[in-house]
């Protein structure tokens, strides 16, 4: 699959599961809501690492810059 993630959308979405992971280890979310937010870090995380979102395939939608 062709990246469609940039860089400050990388950023982005690691931030976000930083501060999931943050709050479930402080105890501020707990029980169906924080396992339904770590995985939603955990999805996040991989599609960072890898450099695609596939909900983003089918609207064609790219934050990666283009290169001319």
């Amino acid at each position: 699959m062709k990246p469609n993630i940039g860089t400050l959308d990388k950023a982005a979405r690691i931030g976000v599961a930083i501060v999931i992971v943050i709050l479930y280890f402080a105890g501020q979310i707990t029980g169906t809501a924080a396992v339904i937010l770590l995985i939603f870090a955990g999805v996040f995380l991989l599609t960072s690492f890898i450099g695609v979102c596939p909900l983003y395939l089918p609207f064609g939608i790219s934050t990666k810059k283009k290169v001319e």
